[in-house]
């Protein structure tokens, strides 16, 4: 987490550009959920975790969402360096009944010059990079004891698993994109980052949950000016508030409809 004073800045940046709420509340809660985690890494760096980095982001950006939008209730799928199995952060979900689903990782490439940010909704990939993001990420299960009877023999490098994945979420998939189009938007615009835009592929994580989510790659751990950006107090603050005014705005513009 940032120190006080940083937390007072973050807060602050958010505020700038605020908009009043409408008065009908439609979004009460949201679980965000750090990737990774405990004896899964996740992809790494030359200094840093991508399990680490995804806990700190998304500790920041709920602690955001709980100072500037107090109507809404915060759940994570953890506040610490635990494993947690991919069903079992989709069921946290469903049994809350969130509004939204917000999955926080780092990416990784095998060229260390590729650099930005990706917003992934679930869908059909449109590309092998998008599927080769998908398979990694999904490949946590194999950390878990009874995958093949948990996911009902979803392989996660079978192309064939994914195309049958896609038709889940459809009713949310909409606002998903709207969401995932924020997100990318504020890295954009705000941060000054390389947004690689919205794709869509085939994650396990969202196909369970039963509200509209996203999966934010917030940038490249195999790549050293992303990874040094990411580590720093600063880097990460200023990832979780732009993530914030995404939802801050989303929120706003669903609970105007």
């Amino acid at each position: 987490m940032i120190k006080y004073g940083g937390l007072l800045l973050v807060v602050f940046f958010c505020l700038i550009s605020a908009r009043p709420l409408a008065p009908t509340k439609k979004i009460r809660k949201v679980v965000i959920d750090p990737g990774h985690g405990g004896k899964d890494p996740g992809c790494l760096g030359k200094i840093s975790k991508e399990k680490d980095i995804a806990l700190a982001v998304a500790l920041e950006l709920g602690a955001l969402i709980k100072e500037l939008q107090p109507d809404v209730e915060v759940i994570y799928t953890r506040k610490t360096d635990v494993f947690v199995e991919l069903s079992e952060r989709a069921r946290i979900a469903n049994k809350e009944m969130a509004d939204l689903f917000i999955s926080i990782h780092c990416n990784a490439n095998r060229m260390n010059s590729v650099v930005g940010t990706e917003t992934y909704v679930l869908g059909v990939e449109s590309n092998d990079a998008n599927l080769e993001v998908a398979k990694r990420e999904n490949s946590v299960i194999f950390e878990e004891e009874n995958y093949k009877q948990t996911y009902r023999g979803f392989n996660p490098n079978s192309p064939a698993s994914y195309i049958l994945l896609a038709n889940y979420q459809y009713a949310h998939r909409n606002n998903s994109l709207n969401f995932a189009a924020k997100i990318e938007k504020q890295f954009a615009e705000k941060q000054q980052r390389k947004s690689r835009g919205v794709k869509q592929s085939g994650f396990l994580v969202l196909a369970r949950t039963a509200m509209p989510g996203v999966l934010v790659e917030i940038g490249f751990l195999t790549n050293e000016e992303d990874e040094r950006y990411l580590n720093s107090e600063i880097g990460k603050a200023f990832t979780a508030a732009s993530i914030y005014r995404a939802f801050r705005d989303y929120k706003y513009e669903i609970e105007k409809k």
